[in-house]
């Protein structure tokens, strides 16, 4: 999984991310991204909210382990992920993407 990569303080999680979707989706993998589809329109950082929340939710990890640190106006996103290493990660997405 080339979207997870062990950093100094977390893991950073490679995300694409397409707004303005039905529903709130973990797609798959894009070129070397996790694709995220998100209800929220990227209006005043909404997307960049629901995107954090998103991966929490999807990791099993509170809100605040997950940090928005590249791309906050762009689809192609860096978070920092505190408070799992990235086995624990790779193992959680391999479970969620079919």
């Amino acid at each position: 999984m080339p979207f997870v990569l062990q950093a100094d303080d977390g893991v950073l999680l490679a995300v694409y991310v397409q707004p303005r979707a039905s529903r709130n989706e973990l797609v798959g993998i894009q070129g070397e991204e996790l694709k995220l589809r998100l209800t929220s329109p990227p209006v005043e950082g909404a997307a960049n909210k629901l995107c954090r929340d998103f991966v929490a939710k999807l990791l099993g990890i509170p809100r605040k382990d997950v940090a928005l640190v590249a791309g906050e106006r762009s689809r192609h996103k860096r978070l920092l992920i505190t408070g799992m290493d990235p086995d624990g990660i790779r193992n959680r997405l391999t479970i969620l993407i079919k």
